[in-house]
């Protein structure tokens, strides 16, 4: 600490010997700061407010059919991203700042200026930002900010119309691509179902069930076969031995007779009844439909049994000569019994062939079914999916349109302008009553650099210890230096002189410093 505080000591006696030197270093650099700092342009302020609300009551009431757009994310955003090169240049052309800039290098020189100058900042969590511009000119500030406010509240509508028209075009494109696909889908389904009308069925069933729904009624139509024609040998067997009790001749060609006539007039019903069927049948399908493929068959069937039951009358006739009674009830009862059984049964056999025929055919579509409804189904789903996508698009460009129209509806970010642009009447740089005492203080860190900057450079030993240790010889002795009167009086004369002029920079200064706090103060 010794050793420090001897080294402070012999550096300031060194620059102590080139004060005159650094006291006018000091008061040449306080002119120059003074100078520099009284020279240099006032700048005002332009300022405006801005507050973002974005609390809308549409919000809540539009919850779940519109995509809610995040407004104070996409307000911060802009904030931060508002001062780049674009906007800054459409801001010189706003604000007519480009007129006085005649070559490109002058523009990206104005642009860079803006761009470092321009200030945007959020006051708090309250969405309340602060525009703000420094210039000479308070006007022109003024126009800056005027135009930078502008550009705050019209560039997020303007990207927001631009993001929503840009989601929805695509969304119609893709809406477009689905539609076709869709087409096509139903197109293909609609050629599968022509193509295999066969296997389809109102209830929706698949080829098995189809084909054990034809073997039950197969099934029952032979159980209904058998019966009808245990029935009717049951009545032949009766009307025989009805015909072995009368043996009048006239009663058995009445019998004849009246078998003629019974028998032929039921099948004739029966055989116009079918005809009927088959109108009907044609009107609603076309030859080749099972129901009238069978109807024709039938009829076929019927009129054959005609035929051959009036042979086997007129046969019976002609070989049993023995009368008939056509006055018996039982008779006639039990002729009319067999006349029914025999259409029921040609009825049945008909109805039997027919669920045979379908029987075959369903077993044989059996072989091919599988591959068919696998077909069927990979049909089924790309049309569901496709469809699926369509719907989801159809209702996502809906939602896309009220999103738009929510976020470009007043109140759901309403930009209010709480303090219109305005310049201050006062500059607000530079501070000069800081400057000016920095310059000075400046002066003074500049005339003690000279000073031992040149104690350095004409070094000079004060002390022996210095000298012993600089040389490295011993030192013999020491011989002190004794002033008279006269060279102390000029010492002192020396001393009163430095004192005066170093306090006559400061008491300068100081005037300097209330002059213009005065003149500031009459100005303001």
């Amino acid at each position: 600490m010794d050793e420090l505080i001897r080294q402070v000591f012999t550096a300031a006696r060194g620059m102590w010997k080139y004060r005159w030197l650094g006291l006018l270093v000091a008061w040449v650099v306080t002119a120059i700061g003074a100078f520099v700092v009284l020279s240099v342009p006032d700048k005002y302020e332009a300022s405006a407010r801005i507050f973002v609300d974005t609390q809308s009551i549409l919000k809540p009431l539009m919850s779940g059919l519109a995509v809610q757009p995040n407004v104070e994310q996409q307000v911060m955003m802009l904030s931060r991203t508002l001062i780049s090169r674009p906007n800054v240049e459409k801001l010189v052309r706003m604000a007519d700042l480009d007129l006085k800039t005649q070559s490109k290098a002058a523009q990206d020189a104005l642009i860079d200026s803006l761009m470092k100058n321009l200030q945007i900042n959020n006051v708090g969590q309250d969405n309340l930002y602060v525009l703000s511009y420094r210039d000479t000119s308070p006007e022109k500030a003024k126009k800056v900010v005027q135009s930078l406010v502008s550009i705050f509240v019209e560039s997020r509508l303007g990207d927001t119309r631009k993001d929503s028209n840009t989601a929805k075009q695509f969304i119609d494109e893709q809406i477009k691509t689905y539609l076709a696909k869709l087409e096509e889908a139903e197109s293909r389904l609609k050629e599968f179902k022509l193509r295999n009308i066969e296997l389809q069925s109102a209830d929706g069933t698949d080829m098995a069930g189809q084909l054990s729904a034809v073997s039950a009624q197969l099934s029952q139509a032979r159980l209904d076969l058998r019966e009808a024609e245990n029935a009717r040998d049951a009545a032949r067997q009766q009307l025989q031995a009805e015909q072995a009790q009368n043996a009048d001749i006239t009663s058995r060609s009445l019998l004849q007779e009246s078998a003629m006539s019974i028998a032929t007039p039921e099948l004739d019903k029966r055989i116009e009844a079918q005809k009927h069927s088959l109108d009907d049948l044609l009107q609603r399908f076309t030859e080749q439909h099972p129901d009238v493929i069978a109807a024709r068959r039938l009829i076929a069937e019927l009129e054959a049994e005609k035929k051959k039951r009036v042979d086997e009358l007129r046969k019976a006739a002609m070989a049993n000569p023995a009368p008939v009674s056509s006055n018996s009830l039982a008779y006639q009862e039990l002729n009319r019994l067999l006349a029914t059984s025999e259409v029921q049964v040609a009825a049945l056999r008909a109805r039997v062939a027919e669920y045979e025929a379908r029987f075959s055919r369903a077993r044989n579509m059996m072989k091919t079914a599988p591959e068919i409804e696998a077909e069927y189904a990979q049909l089924n789903r790309n049309y569901d999916i496709n469809k699926k996508h369509y719907n989801d698009l159809v209702a996502r460009r809906e939602s896309a349109s009220l999103s738009g129209d929510l976020d470009n509806a007043a109140g759901v970010a309403d930009f209010r302008l709480i303090d219109p642009p305005r310049a201050s009447p006062k500059p607000v740089a530079p501070n000069r009553l800081l400057l000016l005492p920095l310059a000075l203080l400046a002066a003074l860190g500049a005339g003690l650099a000279v000073t031992f900057i040149a104690s350095q450079l004409r070094a000079v030993f004060y002390d022996a210890r210095s000298l012993r240790e600089a040389v490295g010889l011993p030192l013999v002795g020491v011989v002190s230096m004794v002033m008279d009167d006269s060279e102390a009086r000029q010492e002192k004369s020396d001393l009163k002189k430095f004192l005066g002029a170093s306090g006559g920079l400061v008491a300068t200064f100081v005037a300097g410093m209330i002059i213009f706090s005065m003149m500031s103060g009459r100005a303001g």
